[in-house]
């Protein structure tokens, strides 16, 4: 296998879950993409003064953004449900299980 072709890349054969530094860097990219939707919001609402509602939709919009940014930074994805497949097989007893009591 060369690696000059992309079309060559090995096949994903595991179940295994991102590294912590894989989702640490994507919780902090969308932390920041939410964060960087305040400022302008913010400004935003500062051009359109003359128009109150749109002002204020604007400013109602931007301040509940850091708590859910935060909110969204902290949270991991969720647990994959595992089905582990297992061997099961049906109990057989080695005799019938009718058998003669004597009494003596």
């Amino acid at each position: 296998m060369s690696n000059t072709d992309p079309t060559e890349r090995p096949v994903l054969i595991t179940a295994a879950a991102r590294s912590l530094d894989e989702e640490f860097a994507d919780r902090k990219r969308k932390y920041i993409i939410m964060m960087s939707c305040r400022f302008p919001c913010l400004i935003l609402a500062g051009v359109f003064y003359h128009t109150w509602w749109l002002a204020l939709a604007l400013i109602l919009l931007s301040v509940p953004l850091p708590w859910v940014a935060v909110l969204v930074a902290n949270d991991r994805p969720p647990r994959k449900a595992e089905k582990v497949s297992r061997f099961r097989r049906n109990p057989k007893a080695i005799e019938a299980g009718d058998h003669r009591v004597i009494d003596g």
